[in-house]
Protein backbone atom coordinates (compact mmCIF):
# COMPACT_ATOMS: atom_id res chain seq x y z
CA UNK A 1 0.00 0.00 0.00
CA UNK A 2 1.87 3.33 -1.57
CA UNK A 3 0.56 6.70 -0.49
CA UNK A 4 2.54 9.54 -1.77
CA UNK A 5 2.01 11.21 1.92
CA UNK A 6 0.38 9.98 4.77
CA UNK A 7 -2.25 12.18 6.29
CA UNK A 8 -3.39 10.86 9.42
CA UNK A 9 -6.74 11.49 11.22
CA UNK A 10 -7.20 10.69 14.97
CA UNK A 11 -10.78 10.02 15.65
CA UNK A 12 -11.34 10.75 19.63
CA UNK A 13 -8.54 12.52 21.58
CA UNK A 14 -9.24 10.62 25.09
CA UNK A 15 -6.18 8.63 26.74
CA UNK A 16 -6.03 6.77 23.84
CA UNK A 17 -5.76 9.53 20.64
CA UNK A 18 -4.10 12.63 22.11
CA UNK A 19 -1.01 10.68 23.17
CA UNK A 20 -1.21 8.56 19.64
CA UNK A 21 -1.79 12.18 17.92
CA UNK A 22 1.25 13.53 19.28
CA UNK A 23 3.49 10.78 18.27
CA UNK A 24 2.48 10.38 14.80
CA UNK A 25 2.74 14.70 14.51
CA UNK A 26 6.27 13.84 14.51
CA UNK A 27 6.22 12.05 11.83
CA UNK A 28 3.10 13.12 9.70
CA UNK A 29 0.81 15.62 9.22
CA UNK A 30 -2.35 14.51 11.59
CA UNK A 31 -5.73 16.09 12.09
CA UNK A 32 -6.87 15.60 15.72
CA UNK A 33 -10.83 15.24 15.67
CA UNK A 34 -13.75 15.18 18.49
CA UNK A 35 -16.99 16.20 18.55
CA UNK A 36 -16.17 17.49 22.17
CA UNK A 37 -16.01 21.30 21.92
CA UNK A 38 -14.49 21.89 25.19
CA UNK A 39 -11.57 19.21 25.02
CA UNK A 40 -10.86 20.83 21.62
CA UNK A 41 -10.69 24.09 23.07
CA UNK A 42 -8.77 23.29 25.77
CA UNK A 43 -5.90 21.38 23.79
CA UNK A 44 -5.86 23.73 21.42
CA UNK A 45 -4.58 26.15 24.54
CA UNK A 46 -1.80 23.10 25.03
CA UNK A 47 -4.16 21.78 28.23
CA UNK A 48 -5.02 18.04 28.37
CA UNK A 49 -7.46 17.92 31.64
CA UNK A 50 -5.98 14.15 32.15
CA UNK A 51 -2.87 15.17 32.31
CA UNK A 52 -1.61 12.29 30.30
CA UNK A 53 0.22 14.77 27.79
CA UNK A 54 2.67 17.46 28.83
CA UNK A 55 2.68 20.83 27.82
CA UNK A 56 5.68 20.75 25.98
CA UNK A 57 4.48 18.02 23.90
CA UNK A 58 1.35 19.40 22.47
CA UNK A 59 3.33 22.84 22.14
CA UNK A 60 6.21 21.03 19.95
CA UNK A 61 3.10 19.19 17.71
CA UNK A 62 3.61 21.40 14.92
CA UNK A 63 2.18 18.83 12.40
CA UNK A 64 -1.13 18.48 14.65
CA UNK A 65 -4.64 20.30 14.32
CA UNK A 66 -6.99 19.82 16.81
CA UNK A 67 -10.53 20.46 15.42
CA UNK A 68 -14.28 19.54 15.71
CA UNK A 69 -14.54 20.30 12.14
CA UNK A 70 -15.18 17.15 10.57
CA UNK A 71 -14.52 19.03 7.08
CA UNK A 72 -10.82 18.79 8.42
CA UNK A 73 -10.88 14.99 7.25
CA UNK A 74 -11.61 15.75 3.96
CA UNK A 75 -7.93 14.95 3.06
CA UNK A 76 -6.66 12.69 5.47
CA UNK A 77 -6.02 8.75 3.85
CA UNK A 78 -5.68 6.94 6.98
CA UNK A 79 -8.48 7.10 10.24
CA UNK A 80 -7.42 5.75 13.47
CA UNK A 81 -10.89 5.52 15.52
CA UNK A 82 -9.94 5.65 19.32
CA UNK A 83 -13.16 5.79 20.76
CA UNK A 84 -15.12 4.32 23.86
CA UNK A 85 -16.38 0.76 24.00
CA UNK A 86 -18.92 0.61 26.62
CA UNK A 87 -21.70 -1.35 27.69
CA UNK A 88 -25.56 -1.26 27.88
CA UNK A 89 -27.48 -1.79 30.73
CA UNK A 90 -28.11 -5.17 30.30
CA UNK A 91 -24.15 -5.84 29.94
CA UNK A 92 -24.28 -6.24 26.02
CA UNK A 93 -21.49 -4.13 23.91
CA UNK A 94 -22.64 -0.90 22.67
CA UNK A 95 -20.65 0.17 19.24
CA UNK A 96 -22.88 3.33 18.56
CA UNK A 97 -19.72 5.34 19.17
CA UNK A 98 -18.08 3.51 16.74
CA UNK A 99 -20.76 3.31 14.12
CA UNK A 100 -20.74 7.33 14.88
CA UNK A 101 -17.23 7.43 13.95
CA UNK A 102 -17.17 5.30 10.77
CA UNK A 103 -20.26 7.36 9.54
CA UNK A 104 -18.35 10.42 10.19
CA UNK A 105 -15.42 9.37 8.26
CA UNK A 106 -17.52 7.69 5.66
CA UNK A 107 -18.21 11.20 4.04
CA UNK A 108 -14.76 11.58 3.36
CA UNK A 109 -12.89 7.90 2.81
CA UNK A 110 -11.23 7.54 -0.58
CA UNK A 111 -9.88 5.06 -2.61
CA UNK A 112 -7.03 2.73 -0.93
CA UNK A 113 -7.85 4.61 2.17
CA UNK A 114 -6.89 2.61 5.73
CA UNK A 115 -8.71 2.78 8.66
CA UNK A 116 -7.76 1.52 11.65
CA UNK A 117 -9.54 0.29 15.17
CA UNK A 118 -7.76 0.96 18.37
CA UNK A 119 -10.83 0.57 20.53
CA UNK A 120 -11.21 -2.78 22.62
CA UNK A 121 -14.15 -5.32 21.11
CA UNK A 122 -14.91 -8.62 21.13
CA UNK A 123 -13.46 -11.00 18.38
CA UNK A 124 -15.45 -9.85 14.49
CA UNK A 125 -16.12 -6.03 15.12
CA UNK A 126 -13.54 -4.94 12.03
CA UNK A 127 -14.91 -7.02 9.58
CA UNK A 128 -18.30 -8.13 10.75
CA UNK A 129 -19.60 -4.54 11.59
CA UNK A 130 -17.31 -1.72 10.53
CA UNK A 131 -16.45 -2.97 7.11
CA UNK A 132 -20.63 -3.68 6.26
CA UNK A 133 -21.01 -0.22 8.17
CA UNK A 134 -18.81 1.95 6.02
CA UNK A 135 -19.57 0.00 2.60
CA UNK A 136 -23.55 1.13 3.57
CA UNK A 137 -22.38 4.54 4.19
CA UNK A 138 -20.10 5.20 1.42
CA UNK A 139 -19.65 3.85 -2.86
CA UNK A 140 -16.95 1.92 -1.70
CA UNK A 141 -16.03 -1.90 -1.44
CA UNK A 142 -14.06 -3.35 1.70
CA UNK A 143 -10.34 -4.93 0.63
CA UNK A 144 -10.96 -3.32 -2.68
CA UNK A 145 -11.26 0.26 -2.48
CA UNK A 146 -10.54 0.86 1.48
CA UNK A 147 -9.27 -1.39 4.15
CA UNK A 148 -9.13 -2.01 7.62
CA UNK A 149 -6.28 -2.73 10.23
CA UNK A 150 -6.64 -3.14 13.94
CA UNK A 151 -3.92 -2.19 16.59
CA UNK A 152 -5.22 -2.57 19.75
CA UNK A 153 -4.25 -0.05 23.13
CA UNK A 154 -2.61 -0.48 25.51
CA UNK A 155 -2.81 2.42 27.59
CA UNK A 156 -3.00 3.05 31.50
CA UNK A 157 -3.97 6.32 32.17
CA UNK A 158 -1.59 8.27 34.03
CA UNK A 159 1.05 5.82 33.82
CA UNK A 160 4.39 7.31 33.62
CA UNK A 161 6.29 4.43 33.00
CA UNK A 162 4.48 2.47 30.61
CA UNK A 163 3.58 4.92 27.52
CA UNK A 164 2.57 4.60 24.29
CA UNK A 165 5.81 4.06 22.75
CA UNK A 166 7.66 2.11 25.08
CA UNK A 167 4.67 -0.88 24.96
CA UNK A 168 4.63 -3.37 22.31
CA UNK A 169 2.19 -2.88 19.68
CA UNK A 170 0.26 -5.45 18.51
CA UNK A 171 -0.87 -4.74 15.09
CA UNK A 172 -2.93 -6.27 11.79
CA UNK A 173 -4.56 -5.71 8.51
CA UNK A 174 -7.19 -7.18 6.20
CA UNK A 175 -5.29 -8.56 3.95
CA UNK A 176 -1.29 -9.08 3.66
CA UNK A 177 -0.10 -5.68 2.11
CA UNK A 178 -2.31 -3.63 4.54
CA UNK A 179 -0.72 -5.72 7.72
CA UNK A 180 2.49 -4.77 6.57
CA UNK A 181 1.36 -1.00 6.29
CA UNK A 182 -0.14 -0.50 9.58
CA UNK A 183 2.97 -2.33 11.39
CA UNK A 184 5.20 0.18 9.59
CA UNK A 185 3.38 2.84 10.40
CA UNK A 186 2.95 1.74 13.54
CA UNK A 187 6.69 1.19 13.74
CA UNK A 188 7.51 4.67 12.66
CA UNK A 189 6.54 5.55 16.26
CA UNK A 190 6.89 2.44 18.83
CA UNK A 191 10.47 2.02 20.20
CA UNK A 192 10.18 -0.90 21.80
CA UNK A 193 8.60 -2.93 18.33
CA UNK A 194 5.47 -4.06 17.64
CA UNK A 195 3.79 -7.77 16.92
CA UNK A 196 2.27 -8.04 13.53
CA UNK A 197 0.06 -10.97 13.85
CA UNK A 198 -2.25 -13.21 11.65
CA UNK A 199 -5.18 -11.90 11.20
CA UNK A 200 -7.35 -8.94 12.67
CA UNK A 201 -9.70 -10.70 14.89
CA UNK A 202 -6.12 -12.53 16.41
CA UNK A 203 -5.47 -9.42 17.34
CA UNK A 204 -8.89 -8.25 18.75
CA UNK A 205 -8.83 -11.39 20.70
CA UNK A 206 -5.85 -10.78 21.94
CA UNK A 207 -6.58 -7.04 23.84
CA UNK A 208 -9.89 -8.61 24.68
CA UNK A 209 -8.24 -11.05 26.65
CA UNK A 210 -5.75 -8.94 28.28
CA UNK A 211 -8.35 -7.01 30.65
CA UNK A 212 -10.62 -10.17 31.18
CA UNK A 213 -7.62 -11.46 32.52
CA UNK A 214 -6.84 -9.17 34.94
CA UNK A 215 -10.42 -9.00 35.87
CA UNK A 216 -10.61 -13.21 36.51
CA UNK A 217 -7.29 -12.61 38.71
CA UNK A 218 -8.64 -9.09 40.94
CA UNK A 219 -12.12 -11.27 41.12
CA UNK A 220 -9.87 -14.29 42.77
CA UNK A 221 -8.41 -12.20 45.47
CA UNK A 222 -12.13 -10.65 46.01
CA UNK A 223 -13.35 -13.96 46.85
CA UNK A 224 -10.59 -14.85 48.90
CA UNK A 225 -11.81 -11.76 51.01
CA UNK A 226 -15.37 -13.79 51.17
CA UNK A 227 -13.62 -16.50 52.04
CA UNK A 228 -11.31 -15.43 54.78
CA UNK A 229 -13.82 -13.52 56.14
CA UNK A 230 -15.68 -16.31 56.87
CA UNK A 231 -12.71 -18.07 58.37
CA UNK A 232 -11.99 -14.58 60.69
CA UNK A 233 -8.72 -14.37 58.83
CA UNK A 234 -6.87 -11.42 57.50
CA UNK A 235 -7.10 -11.45 53.74
CA UNK A 236 -3.91 -8.80 53.16
CA UNK A 237 -1.77 -11.02 55.83
CA UNK A 238 -2.48 -14.06 53.80
CA UNK A 239 -1.39 -12.81 50.78
CA UNK A 240 1.90 -11.10 52.12
CA UNK A 241 2.39 -14.29 53.19
CA UNK A 242 2.08 -15.86 49.93
CA UNK A 243 3.86 -13.24 48.03
CA UNK A 244 6.97 -14.99 49.48
CA UNK A 245 6.52 -17.39 46.43
CA UNK A 246 8.58 -16.45 43.47
CA UNK A 247 6.13 -17.61 41.39
CA UNK A 248 2.74 -16.42 42.83
CA UNK A 249 0.88 -13.70 41.40
CA UNK A 250 1.07 -10.27 43.12
CA UNK A 251 -2.67 -8.93 42.51
CA UNK A 252 -4.79 -7.62 45.52
CA UNK A 253 -8.62 -7.08 46.36
CA UNK A 254 -10.32 -4.16 45.38
CA UNK A 255 -12.71 -2.18 43.35
CA UNK A 256 -12.82 -3.02 39.53
CA UNK A 257 -14.17 0.15 37.16
CA UNK A 258 -13.08 2.23 35.03
CA UNK A 259 -13.74 1.72 30.89
CA UNK A 260 -11.49 -0.95 30.68
CA UNK A 261 -11.58 -4.55 33.13
CA UNK A 262 -14.81 -3.62 34.43
CA UNK A 263 -16.26 -3.46 30.76
CA UNK A 264 -14.28 -5.86 28.31
CA UNK A 265 -15.13 -8.94 29.40
CA UNK A 266 -18.79 -8.76 28.88
CA UNK A 267 -17.66 -8.01 25.08
CA UNK A 268 -15.76 -11.74 25.26
CA UNK A 269 -18.53 -13.65 27.11
CA UNK A 270 -21.33 -11.49 24.66
CA UNK A 271 -19.33 -12.68 21.52
CA UNK A 272 -18.79 -16.20 23.29
CA UNK A 273 -22.41 -16.63 23.99
CA UNK A 274 -23.79 -15.61 20.32
CA UNK A 275 -21.54 -18.85 19.35
CA UNK A 276 -23.00 -21.30 21.56
CA UNK A 277 -21.24 -21.18 24.76
CA UNK A 278 -21.62 -19.06 27.71
CA UNK A 279 -18.24 -18.57 29.81
CA UNK A 280 -18.05 -19.75 33.33
CA UNK A 281 -15.23 -18.54 35.44
CA UNK A 282 -15.56 -14.80 33.44
CA UNK A 283 -18.67 -14.26 34.46
CA UNK A 284 -18.67 -15.34 37.69
CA UNK A 285 -16.05 -13.07 37.90
CA UNK A 286 -17.35 -10.80 37.02
CA UNK A 287 -20.41 -11.09 39.57
CA UNK A 288 -17.65 -11.16 41.96
CA UNK A 289 -16.53 -7.86 41.14
CA UNK A 290 -19.30 -6.17 40.65
CA UNK A 291 -21.00 -6.82 43.52
CA UNK A 292 -17.60 -5.94 45.88
CA UNK A 293 -18.97 -2.02 46.74
CA UNK A 294 -22.31 -3.57 48.08
CA UNK A 295 -19.39 -5.84 50.17
CA UNK A 296 -17.20 -3.13 51.18
CA UNK A 297 -20.08 -1.39 52.65
CA UNK A 298 -21.70 -4.51 54.34
CA UNK A 299 -18.55 -4.97 55.63
CA UNK A 300 -17.63 -1.29 56.96
CA UNK A 301 -21.46 -0.79 58.60
CA UNK A 302 -20.95 -4.48 60.39
CA UNK A 303 -18.01 -3.39 62.02
CA UNK A 304 -19.28 0.21 63.09
CA UNK A 305 -22.64 -1.38 64.43
CA UNK A 306 -19.96 -3.21 66.82
CA UNK A 307 -19.07 0.45 68.09
CA UNK A 308 -22.43 2.56 68.16
CA UNK A 309 -26.11 2.97 66.00
CA UNK A 310 -25.88 3.07 62.83
CA UNK A 311 -28.67 5.85 62.60
CA UNK A 312 -26.03 8.72 63.35
CA UNK A 313 -22.85 7.04 61.37
CA UNK A 314 -20.47 9.88 59.49
CA UNK A 315 -18.69 8.04 56.60
CA UNK A 316 -15.46 9.23 54.82
CA UNK A 317 -14.72 7.86 50.95
CA UNK A 318 -11.24 9.04 49.78
CA UNK A 319 -10.93 8.50 46.34
CA UNK A 320 -13.46 9.01 44.01
CA UNK A 321 -11.66 8.40 40.72
CA UNK A 322 -12.10 4.65 38.91
CA UNK A 323 -7.89 4.51 39.61
CA UNK A 324 -5.40 5.72 41.87
CA UNK A 325 -3.28 8.89 40.64
CA UNK A 326 -6.35 9.28 38.27
CA UNK A 327 -8.90 12.19 38.06
CA UNK A 328 -11.50 10.13 35.73
CA UNK A 329 -14.10 9.30 37.87
CA UNK A 330 -16.39 7.61 34.77
CA UNK A 331 -17.55 4.14 35.56
CA UNK A 332 -15.95 4.77 38.91
CA UNK A 333 -16.82 1.89 41.65
CA UNK A 334 -16.38 4.61 44.80
CA UNK A 335 -20.00 5.94 43.44
CA UNK A 336 -21.24 3.11 43.40
CA UNK A 337 -20.18 2.91 47.06
CA UNK A 338 -21.04 5.99 47.78
CA UNK A 339 -24.69 5.33 46.22
CA UNK A 340 -25.44 2.36 48.59
CA UNK A 341 -24.07 3.64 51.52
CA UNK A 342 -26.62 6.96 50.90
CA UNK A 343 -29.26 4.29 49.99
CA UNK A 344 -28.53 2.34 53.43
CA UNK A 345 -28.85 6.13 55.49
CA UNK A 346 -25.01 6.83 56.25
CA UNK A 347 -24.01 10.60 56.07
CA UNK A 348 -21.22 10.31 53.83
CA UNK A 349 -18.38 12.48 52.12
CA UNK A 350 -16.52 12.25 49.53
CA UNK A 351 -12.79 13.47 49.28
CA UNK A 352 -10.24 13.32 46.14
CA UNK A 353 -7.94 15.86 45.58
CA UNK A 354 -7.04 15.02 41.77
CA UNK A 355 -10.94 15.03 40.52
CA UNK A 356 -13.23 18.24 39.31
CA UNK A 357 -15.49 19.44 41.73
CA UNK A 358 -17.34 21.24 39.66
CA UNK A 359 -17.36 17.97 37.09
CA UNK A 360 -18.30 15.77 39.16
CA UNK A 361 -21.06 17.67 40.21
CA UNK A 362 -22.12 18.65 36.69
CA UNK A 363 -22.28 14.87 35.74
CA UNK A 364 -23.07 12.43 39.06
CA UNK A 365 -24.61 15.57 41.50
CA UNK A 366 -22.16 14.42 44.19
CA UNK A 367 -20.48 16.79 45.74
CA UNK A 368 -16.63 16.77 47.12
CA UNK A 369 -15.29 18.21 50.51
CA UNK A 370 -12.90 20.85 49.96
CA UNK A 371 -11.43 20.04 52.77
CA UNK A 372 -11.25 17.70 55.95
CA UNK A 373 -12.99 17.82 59.15
CA UNK A 374 -10.46 16.77 62.42
CA UNK A 375 -12.12 14.03 65.22
CA UNK A 376 -15.23 14.41 62.70
CA UNK A 377 -15.96 10.90 61.24
CA UNK A 378 -16.82 7.10 62.38
CA UNK A 379 -15.46 5.22 59.47
CA UNK A 380 -13.00 6.42 56.85
CA UNK A 381 -13.16 4.02 53.78
CA UNK A 382 -9.79 4.79 51.72
CA UNK A 383 -11.13 3.07 48.32
CA UNK A 384 -8.37 4.56 45.42
CA UNK A 385 -4.54 4.48 46.31
CA UNK A 386 -4.16 7.37 45.55
CA UNK A 387 0.14 8.30 46.01
CA UNK A 388 -1.12 11.64 47.70
CA UNK A 389 -3.12 9.41 50.22
CA UNK A 390 -0.09 7.50 51.04
CA UNK A 391 2.04 11.03 51.26
CA UNK A 392 -0.60 12.20 54.05
CA UNK A 393 0.07 8.93 56.04
CA UNK A 394 -1.91 6.82 57.84
CA UNK A 395 -1.54 8.79 61.59
CA UNK A 396 -2.76 12.42 60.05
CA UNK A 397 -5.66 10.25 58.13
CA UNK A 398 -6.76 8.81 61.17
CA UNK A 399 -6.56 12.66 62.85
CA UNK A 400 -10.08 12.78 61.02
CA UNK A 401 -11.79 9.92 63.21
CA UNK A 402 -13.15 10.74 66.31
CA UNK A 403 -12.64 8.83 69.64
CA UNK A 404 -14.22 5.67 68.28
CA UNK A 405 -13.79 5.84 64.82
CA UNK A 406 -12.54 3.27 62.08
CA UNK A 407 -10.00 3.39 59.67
CA UNK A 408 -10.59 1.10 56.58
CA UNK A 409 -8.06 0.77 54.12
CA UNK A 410 -9.41 -1.11 51.52
CA UNK A 411 -6.62 -1.03 48.95
CA UNK A 412 -3.96 -1.75 51.65
CA UNK A 413 -2.04 1.41 51.51
CA UNK A 414 -0.70 1.24 54.57
CA UNK A 415 0.25 -2.61 55.05
CA UNK A 416 -1.93 -5.08 56.64
CA UNK A 417 -0.64 -4.78 59.96
CA UNK A 418 -1.91 -0.63 61.07
CA UNK A 419 -5.74 -0.49 59.49
CA UNK A 420 -8.48 -0.52 61.73
CA UNK A 421 -10.52 -2.26 59.76
CA UNK A 422 -9.10 -4.66 57.25
CA UNK A 423 -10.01 -7.79 54.76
Amino acid sequence: MIFKKINIAIIGLGYVGLPLAVEFAKKFNVIGYDYDKNRVKDLNQNYDKNHDVSLSKIIKANNLKFTTDINYLKDCNVYIITVPTPIFKNKKPNLNLIKQACKTISKFIKKNDVIILESTVYPGVTEEVIAPFIEKNSDLKFNKDFFLGYSPERINPNDKKNNLTNIIKITSGSNRSTAHFVDNLYKSIIKVGTKKVSSIRIAEAAKVIENTQRDINIAFMNELVLIFNKLNLNTSEVLNAASTKWNFLNFTPGLVGGHCIGVDPYYLSYKSKIHGYSPTIINAGRKINDNFPKYIANKAINEMKKVKSNSSFKFLIMGISFKENCNDFRNSKSIELFKILKKRGIKTDCFDPLVNSKELKLSMGINLIPKLKKNYYDCIIISVKHKKFKIMGEEKIKQYLNDKGKLFDVKNLFKFQTSNISF
